[in-house]
């Protein structure tokens, strides 16, 4: 009983630093007067912004209101299928009609579906993904930052060593291996997506599991433009990611929460909104500085790296061997690099 008392006071003060490091990123998320002042400080940032809140928000969302509120019930009082409305005596002569007004009503609301929300659904991820990259560039420009940063503020002694890489790099062979290492980053995270997608089906911690997976990879998207405009590599990003796992896991979740308890289509247009502030907010980040600032109060070791991407980067492995052997190599010198 003894022996057990020391490894119960270890894991609990592990439990301690998680949840601190945890509430850290939540309230780090959440920091949204760091929006206003990038805002102010750009005009181009205010209006990308603002176009995100006006096709998702006021479109998307405005139309899928109007569905449910407006047309639905209208089609409802002009086809209804409620045999409250038809007298009992009648029901059996209108019984073919009823069915006439079902087919007709579900008709017409799968063509509203189909020639608006689908299309539009598609004009506003692809329309979107392009403003989250502008206002990302503006944002980290608002901040000042137009020299690459590490991940790492205590690795000082390898300040000499990136600029070193990038002097090797200029030319034709770093627009290669940015290519290459950006190829594989989108092969990873859709692997990761199809790892948090398969946890949905999980009995019992299903949900959990699915949520915590989410708050990683909604944390990971919106760290990751800083990281590109700060010339961070694909393998320090991971290394720092999951050595951090609790920050960022408490970072992701107000993103999932605005979204887990609704509808696909709804989920997606409050996302749309509220994804390009957490851009923003994780911009304007200072998670290094808190991050190890919290560890230098710590007497033992950190917490100690999670793999999270570890299956990610297993399906994603196998999935290169579909490719010829050179590209293998090219991509896995890219990964390493």
């Amino acid at each position: 009983m003894d022996s057990a008392e020391p490894l119960i006071e270890v894991v609990g003060e592990k439990l301690r630093r998680a949840s601190q490091l945890w509430l850290e990123g939540f309230i780090d998320a959440c920091c949204l007067h760091r929006i206003i002042i990038l805002c102010r400080r750009s005009k181009k940032l205010l209006i990308r912004t603002g176009q995100c809140f006006l096709l998702n928000g006021l479109i998307f969302l405005g139309s899928l209101l109007m569905l449910n509120s407006v047309i639905i019930p209208t089609l409802q009082w002009i086809l209804p299928d409620q045999q409250s409305v038809i007298n009992s005596h009648k029901l059996s002569a209108l019984g073919a009609t009823l069915k006439l007004y079902s087919f007709l009503r579900l008709g017409l609301i799968q063509l509203f579906y189909l020639f608006w929300f689908y299309p539009m659904y598609i004009f506003s991820f692809i329309l979107s993904n392009i403003w989250y990259n502008d206002i990302a560039k503006h944002g980290f420009a608002a901040m000042g930052q137009s020299e690459p940063t590490a991940a790492n503020p205590s690795r000082q002694n390898e300040g000499s060593f990136n600029t070193a890489q990038t002097g090797k790099s200029i030319g034709l062979g770093r627009v290669v291996i940015g290519i290459g290492e950006q190829l594989y980053s989108l092969l990873l995270i859709n692997s990761f997506f199809l790892e948090v997608y398969a946890t949905g089906f999980l009995p019992l911690v299903g949900k959990t599991l699915n949520f915590l997976l989410l708050s990683w990879m909604y944390a990971y998207y919106c760290f990751e433009y800083k990281w590109n405009l700060s010339d961070v590599s694909l393998d320090r990003r991971l290394d720092f990611f999951e050595s951090n796992w609790a920050f960022f896991a408490g970072f992701g979740s107000p993103c999932v929460l605005a979204i887990f308890f609704f509808s696909p289509l709804v989920s997606y247009g409050v996302m749309a909104i509220l994804f390009p502030l957490f851009v923003l907010t994780a911009t304007g980040s200072v998670a290094e500085q808190d991050i190890y600032s919290q560890r230098a109060t710590w007497k033992c070791a950190g917490l100690g790296r999670l793999p999270i991407f570890y299956a990610a980067n297993t399906l994603s492995m196998k999935l290169l061997t579909l490719f010829p052997h050179e590209s293998q190599e090219k991509m896995q010198q890219n990964k390493d690099l």
